[in-house]
């Protein structure tokens, strides 16, 4: 059984940053990075003048130091690029991605977890999302090069990267299915593949197996998993649809509250009894970032729990400091508001969104912003009449969606994840009529970050945290209400 109790989970685009991940770590939890769209966010810090020299210093211990050294040329920007310029963009992630995009993601998470885990020797995770797929063995095979202990994974049914995951230990080449829009009406099976031995144009190195964790909503999935996976699966978490960022869809018929958010019933309360019967580690998460819930989660027979929303706005998260303040600010006033949008992610699974002026939440304010889709984290591969492969988004331009082939009905409501998520920490693109706007994801627990602030402070931090979720009883005298 694992030492820690609480794991920090991995948030947004950069939000669980490596500082916030090395920090957690360092107090004896298990701090986790994000791993979307690494490649970018690695590419715009190096371009924003790489402040301290934390990319650079990662980069040259990478492998391979030509792969370093290429990015650095290509990408840093000495003192930074103007604040009215816009961002070099990275490949755009494709079925068959050039040698260079490869490397760069490889290097990105490298990078990440190398400086989470710089200056101690307490386990580190990394948290990616099923849903893009096209990125997972490069960037998976990244994070094991620099040692990473845990690998979670959630948005979707990862049966299959346990499997890749102990080839890539191995120094094997490893493959993982890619859901292709029409492939099965085709007959036509498609699978990325990543070979360590041609990365490094030899031999391979051996490398340890991170335990793999991945975030299930239901016992059905856990035992799935558990049961028909193509390696071993060392554990759960176990999320309940007040986690922040994205919850699976209810189960059954899909009904809106008055709200129009999606409304959950007791199908979708997960069988723990089932989870347990599993005998293997489960970390309970959605809702239990307040005092006194590690020990409820224990009760039930959790290893812990994972918690996310406070370590959000914390003082060591990616996310920027302004946006920090007017949230804690909210907290403060009983006026947090958490809509479960139903349909603004492109993924098609609900998001849990922070509604806050002058952010992409706002729907006129979301209407205002030119649709276009420059990063592609969350474009889906389809399959053309003639056999080729396309992509598309529905956040994209609805003429250039539905000139692809998809339906414009699809495109109502969605929200560009990739340039809001990055515009949250500080990393947004900039337009000829201004910067990308942010588009702030937390969980119903943003109504008690109040828990954590001490005194007349404004802010608190990952230790904050820690202490409070720690304590047995109910919120400590000292802490402001």
């Amino acid at each position: 059984m694992a030492e820690f109790k609480i794991i920090q989970g991995g948030m947004g685009a950069a939000v669980s940053s490596w500082r916030l991940a090395r920090t957690v770590s360092k107090l004896g939890q298990l701090g986790v990075v994000s791993g979307t769209a690494l490649s970018a966010v690695m590419a715009r810090r190096l371009q924003s003048g790489d402040a301290g020299g934390h990319v650079r210093r990662a980069l040259r211990q990478f492998p391979l130091p030509c792969v370093g050294e290429r990015i650095i040329q290509r990408y840093f920007i000495d003192g930074g690029k103007a604040d009215t310029a816009p961002f070099k963009l990275t490949p755009m992630p494709r079925v068959k991605d050039s040698q260079a995009a490869i490397a760069l993601t490889v290097a990105a998470n490298f990078v990440e977890v190398f400086l989470a885990r710089e200056n101690h020797s307490n386990p580190v995770g990394i948290n990616y999302l099923e849903k893009i797929q096209l990125h997972h063995l490069p960037a998976i095979f990244g994070a094991m090069l620099a040692g990473v202990d845990y690998v979670l994974m959630g948005a979707g049914i990862p049966r299959f990267i346990p499997g890749a995951i102990d080839a890539l230990a191995a120094g094997q080449a490893a493959t993982y299915p890619i859901d292709i829009e029409g492939a099965i009406e085709a007959g036509r099976e498609f699978t990325t593949s990543f070979d360590p031995a041609e990365f490094f144009d030899g031999v391979a190195p051996s490398l340890k197996r991170p335990k793999f964790f991945p975030i299930i909503s239901s016992a059905t999935l856990a035992i799935t998993l558990a049961r028909k996976s193509n390696g071993r699966v060392d554990g759960f978490i176990v999320e309940e649809k007040t986690a922040g960022g994205h919850n699976a869809p209810p189960r059954g018929t899909q009904q809106l509250n008055e709200r129009g958010e999606p409304i959950y019933g007791p199908r979708d309360v997960v069988d723990l009894e089932k989870i347990r019967s599993l005998d293997l580690p489960f970390y309970l998460a959605g809702g239990y970032g307040h005092p006194g819930k590690l020990e409820e989660a224990l009760a039930h027979g959790a290893a812990g729990i994972q918690v996310g929303t406070a370590f959000a706005f914390c003082e060591e998260s990616g996310i920027n400091p302004e946006i920090k303040l007017r949230a804690l600010a909210r907290a403060r006033e009983s006026s947090a508001d958490i809509f479960t949008d139903p349909i603004a992610s492109p993924t098609g699974f609900p998001l849990k969104v922070m509604r806050l002026e002058q952010t992409l939440s706002e729907p006129e304010i979301y209407e205002q912003r030119k649709r276009i889709c420059d990063l592609g984290f969350l474009r889906r591969p389809f399959l053309n009449k003639d056999g080729t492969i396309g992509y598309r988004c529905p956040s994209e331009p609805v003429e250039q969606y539905v000139r692809k082939g998809g339906d414009a009905s699809v495109t109502v409501g969605r929200k560009c994840l990739c340039n809001g998520l990055l515009a949250n920490v500080s990393l947004g693109q900039m337009r000829s009529d201004g910067a990308e706007l942010p588009l702030v994801t937390a969980g119903d627990a943003s109504i008690g970050l109040h828990h954590f602030l001490r005194g007349d402070r404004s802010t608190y931090t990952a230790a904050d945290v820690i202490e409070v979720l720690l304590l047995t009883q109910s919120p400590h005298p000292a802490l402001s209400h």
